[in-house]
């Protein structure tokens, strides 16, 4: 079998950090080995410091970032909670669909593709939900919306964020926002291969859990037991739940320290910079972005293809050529929209210059 070497500039995954990669051909230690138990503290402690909480549980969830999203609904949520979801998007319509298996009353505010959440229509959907759920940053549409207000404006409810593409990517504080719980994925602005759902809940939303959820595999109660919690450190107190993906929880102790020691601030300036000269170069070529204007993620752009022109050829044009992935355009725009990556270790001027060159040989021809 040949081995590719894909330039993974897509909606996800993205290529990993070095040090990531590496990581995973470390040697193998049990899922209760001491020394993996400490590699898992420091993972732990590592996360409350890309979501900017202090929150005890914050974990690494042993599944992709749609895990991390069952995970949040089915240990909230009971028969007959309402459940309000922001839907601006695919994934938003992801967690009203989950809420809703979840046996919510699920109220949706719907927003065109392409735009932000408007936090009052959310806020006055109903008047006294259990939980508002959002999606900070929209992999479907490019899109940033603003968290910080939904959290001041949220009143009594939960605010269960999703953070799959902006985690590590741009400006991300839990506790200063008012973010109760809220779930992310490896994959994309952390810099490491898919497989696990960073996750964190506070106390506030912790005290109204599902004390027996419809989950075993995802049951927040006895995970953690197993990955323990903030001042409860040590293998003499854990119990076993399932083995863990020890390479990976390895890989994202090494993704988490490379961006660590960049230091978050940097990080995100480094995902702002690539990103803009991204779309600016896009903008040069004559191509219209998608997402609002002042709404835009550096990290995920968005742009409309150009009428007359096959999406698929286009991108069938770039891998076959040059080893470059982007990505469709996802529910009614996949045909109509590409989405451009520049995440973790991707965001980098030359990343956004090559991907610039090929599209603008690529449609040239």
């Amino acid at each position: 079998m040949t081995i590719l070497e894909r330039k993974l500039f897509g909606p996800g995954p993205s290529n990993p950090y070095p040090e990531a990669t590496s990581a995973l051909g470390l040697p193998l230690l049990g899922h209760l080995d001491r020394a993996f138990v400490t590699l898992m503290d420091e993972t732990c402690d590592m996360l409350r410091q890309v979501w900017g909480t202090d929150n005890a549980r914050t974990l690494p969830i042993s599944a992709t970032g749609s895990a991390g999203m069952e995970a949040a609904f089915v240990n909230t949520v009971s028969d007959g909670d309402v459940v309000v979801v922001a839907v601006n998007g695919l994934f938003g319509q992801r967690m009203a669909e989950v809420a809703s298996r979840c046996g919510a009353e699920v109220v949706t505010v719907e927003h065109e593709w392409g735009t932000p959440v408007d936090v009052d229509r959310v806020v006055a959907a109903h008047p006294s939900p259990k939980i508002i759920a959002a999606v900070h940053a929209e992999t479907s549409t490019g899109v940033r919306s603003d968290i910080a207000a939904l959290g001041a404006a949220k009143g009594d409810a939960l605010l269960l964020v999703d953070a799959v593409t902006s985690i590590a990517g741009i400006e991300l504080r839990a506790d200063d926002w008012d973010v109760d719980l809220g779930y992310a994925g490896t994959q994309k602005c952390l810099g490491v291969a898919p497989g696990l759902a960073p996750f964190t809940i506070n106390e506030r939303a912790w005290e109204r859990r599902v004390e027996r959820p419809r989950s075993w595999y995802l049951d927040l109660g006895l995970l953690g037991g197993y990955v323990g919690e903030a001042g409860s450190r040590g293998d003499a107190t854990r119990t076993y739940h399932h083995t863990a993906p020890v390479a990976m929880v390895a890989s994202l102790h090494a993704g988490l320290t490379r961006i660590l020691d960049e230091g978050l601030p940097a990080v995100w300036a480094r995902h702002q910079a690539a990103g803009a000269l991204l779309q600016d170069g896009l903008e040069g070529m004559g191509l219209e972005l998608f997402a609002q204007q002042g709404a835009r993620l550096p990290e995920l752009t968005t742009v409309r293809v150009p009428e007359g022109v096959d999406s698929a050829a286009v991108r069938g044009e770039l891998l076959d050529r040059y080893d470059i992935e982007i990505g469709a355009g996802a529910g009614p725009y996949a045909a109509t929209v590409w989405r451009i990556g520049l995440m973790g270790h991707n965001a980098r001027p030359d990343a956004a210059l090559l991907v610039l060159a090929a599209l603008r040989e690529v449609l040239g021809r």
